[in-house]
């Protein structure tokens, strides 16, 4: 195991790391930024090291920094959290080429997963079901027009290194087509420094699900079953769970076997995400995430397992001791993202000060959070403020006990979306399970 780990990321997931880390007996370093200094996870973190000023190019995304830190101190290993460099296959590369365990996959396998169109074609290879559209990324308007009609508009085009929700259009029909292609493709060239896009069939009205991925470096690989992660504003979740009541068990079961298959067969390790849209029944893949998800407390929440430490576990050489059939779903479970924005404000981002905050409990809650009276939210990251899992033997109790701890929560000084959140929790389409990726904008949010 481990001796010591740096903690390649700030907020919630840092923490988050630093618990599993001191449970697991690792002695932790934090990174931060200036803007950071007072942050939980630094105070938290046995050592701590300042990285860079308030903008994340100088701080979290500087790699030489954050390698330096990590050789100043004598760590083992890096975790990377989520976003930043969690995804960045130069990192994985250079953790690798100095000495330190990268925990996630290696560089390769992440530089490989990280293309859309190899991704694509890796799954489409294991008959995992993908969207109507070659798999292959693409620079040419004219050639791309060609497929277009060939695959029948609407079709969206997404940039082959993109990601988050970004560097993706929608064209309805083949008069916009050059136009936004071309748009499109200057928007990833100067993002991604990858102008090359993909075409595919527009799913209208679909859900978003997501499987757990677990894989040692001995060739044992296993999912964690399903999050339906629907609920969103923008393409950004906003609240998610799991079970899914949409999805079957014989379609968990055989989607779940190609997913290991085709993730063994490329040598995928540690922890991943495999997230597809869901219409009518059918399964359309849209990409792998290589790291944690901001979601897996869910997850973790009804199945037993603790992702992080098993991802500590996985880089430390160990074999994984679960086994497929032990997984089960044990629990429903919720997690609402809080965030710091003003709802009536067209979400316009919140930082400040938090005068003071009460944080929901009792039986059936849990609380990831970085933040505490008197910390000031800065305004160059995200604005999260905690995310609140509820978890129940039904989804009824899980949501129930999320919207008594929503209800219970207190954020004063600075603006949240708890009521909207609230807005969502009891709605008809929400309540039902029926709701889809559009159902916020076209229903909730509708003037």
């Amino acid at each position: 195991m481990f001796n010591k780990i740096l903690i390649a990321n700030r907020g919630e997931i840092a923490v988050r790391v630093i618990r599993a880390c001191k449970e697991l007996g690792i002695k932790t370093v934090a990174v931060y930024s200036t803007a950071d200094k007072e942050s939980l996870h630094v105070k938290l973190a046995d050592e701590k090291v300042c990285i860079g000023d308030f903008s994340p190019k100088s701080s979290y995304l500087n790699i030489n920094n954050i390698i330096s830190a990590a050789l100043l101190k004598k760590v083992d290993a890096i975790h990377p959290g989520y976003g930043f460099l969690s995804e960045n296959p130069e990192f994985a590369a250079i953790c690798e080429d100095v000495g330190l365990k990268f925990i996630g996959p290696k560089s390769e396998v992440i530089e490989k997963l990280g293309k859309k169109d190899l991704a694509k074609k890796i799954m489409e290879e294991h008959n995992v079901p993908v969207v109507p559209g070659p798999a292959k990324g693409i620079t040419d308007p004219n050639e791309a027009l060609k497929i277009a009609k060939d695959i029948g508009f609407p079709v969206v085009i997404k940039a082959v290194s993109g990601g988050g929700g970004r560097g993706i259009r929608f064209v309805y029909n083949e008069n916009d087509f050059i136009q936004i292609f071309q748009e499109a493709s200057h928007e990833a060239d100067i993002s991604f420094n990858d102008p090359s896009l993909y075409i595919e069939k527009m799913i209208l009205d679909p859900k978003h699900i997501e499987f757990q991925i677990l894989a040692d470096e001995r060739g044992n690989c296993i999912h964690l079953l399903e999050r339906d992660c629907s609920a969103q504003r923008r393409k950004q979740k906003v609240i998610e769970e799991t079970p899914s009541v949409m999805i079957s068990n014989e379609q968990k079961k055989n989607l779940g076997a190609k997913i290991v298959k085709a993730l063994t067969d490329i040598g995928y390790t540690n922890a991943g995400t495999v997230e597809f849209l869901y219409e009518n029944g059918n399964f359309y893949f849209m990409e792998v995430n290589t790291r944690i998800q901001v979601e897996h407390p869910v997850t973790e929440t009804a199945t037993g397992i603790d992702i992080v430490k098993e991802q500590i576990k996985i880089a430390a050489g160990e074999k994984l001791k679960i086994k497929q059939q032990d997984v089960n779903l044990n629990l429903h479970a919720i997690e609402c993202r809080i965030n710091a924005e003003d709802p009536e404000k067209n979400f316009m981002p919140s930082a400040g000060k938090i005068e003071n905050i009460i944080f929901p409990g009792g039986n059936g809650i849990r609380v990831d959070t970085a933040v505490y009276p008197g910390y000031i939210i800065p305004p160059y990251y995200d604005s999260m403020i905690m995310k609140l899992i509820s978890f129940g033997e039904s989804r009824e109790v899980a949501i129930a006990k999320a919207i008594r701890a929503l209800q219970e929560t207190y954020i004063e000084g600075i603006k949240s979306n708890v009521n909207f959140l609230l807005k969502i929790l009891t709605s008809d389409k929400f309540l039902k399970g029926t709701y889809t990726i559009n159902f916020i904008e076209k229903e909730l949010l509708k003037k």
